[in-house]
């Protein structure tokens, strides 16, 4: 066993993970991520990306690899302790969002620090203003069934980021919101997590959210791979092609 790099707060060696069926959903995944950095996964849907962040946020136990968090074993600790680390320690966005329909929307973004043991009234504050930070503060009030899904899931994205988790899972966050919102999302989420030294582990399968990261890792069927850049095709070289398939 290889101890982790000291400026890392997150390290994995060789994961590997398969499906009860035998497919294998990770072959051999390395990766570290500094304190404070957005990494983006990037992969098409079935390349590994959600259960690589399941193995990462200790969802999923490994079976063969390392995953550390802040130099403990995360791969070594049971049940309960990664329960712990995961309430404590870290923050998870889904691509679907789910909040407790007997809550406000206000209650839900700040039902994480409360569980914590923050004062309700310090909670409420928290939250209302990271719901402002979203552009949903005026729907506070409300109850999720009134609300659309776009604004569900900008409510899930202002939960995971109140508590200020150490580490930010997030899963295809903005699947739920149009073309013409993620970005804007997306930026709200990584601008904020560096504003308050929030390390972010993005998978996405939109090349728009790339640029927006500070370094990127691409995984093809379970496997991390380089992206290879291939150069432009001049217009001679296009007009041979189409004559060629003519």
């Amino acid at each position: 066993m290889v101890a982790p790099p000291d400026n890392d707060v997150l390290w994995a060696r060789a994961l590997h993970f398969t499906y009860k069926d035998g497919s294998p959903a990770l072959s051999g995944v390395s990766l570290g991520v500094q304190e404070g950095e957005v990494l983006a996964v990037i992969g098409a849907r079935g390349s590994g990306k959600t259960t690589l962040l399941h193995c990462l946020f200790g969802l999923l136990p490994v079976r063969r690899g390392e995953v550390w968090f802040n130099s403990v074993p995360v791969h070594k600790m049971g049940p309960m302790a990664r329960e712990q680390l995961r309430r404590d320690r870290f923050g998870w966005i889904d691509p679907t969002p789910t909040l407790v329909p007997e809550l406000n929307v206000w209650e839900n973004a700040a039902l994480p620090l409360m569980l914590r043991g923050t004062s309700r009234r310090r909670a409420k504050t928290v939250a209302l203003e990271w719901l402002e930070r979203l552009d949903v503060g005026e729907v506070a009030r409300k109850r999720p069934h009134q609300l659309v899904q776009a604004e569900r899931q900008r409510v899930c994205i202002a939960r995971a980021l109140a508590p200020s988790p150490t580490v930010l899972f997030a899963d295809e966050p903005t699947a739920p919101l149009h073309r013409s919102d993620r970005t804007q999302v997306l930026r709200t989420l990584t601008t904020a997590a560096r504003s308050h030294g929030i390390t972010v582990v993005l998978a996405t399968y939109d090349p728009d959210a790339a640029p927006l990261a500070d370094r990127r890792l691409t995984l093809l069927d379970g496997r991390r791979v380089n992206t290879v850049q291939l150069p432009p095709v001049t217009e001679s070289e296009g007009r041979a092609a189409c004559s060629l398939s003519a």
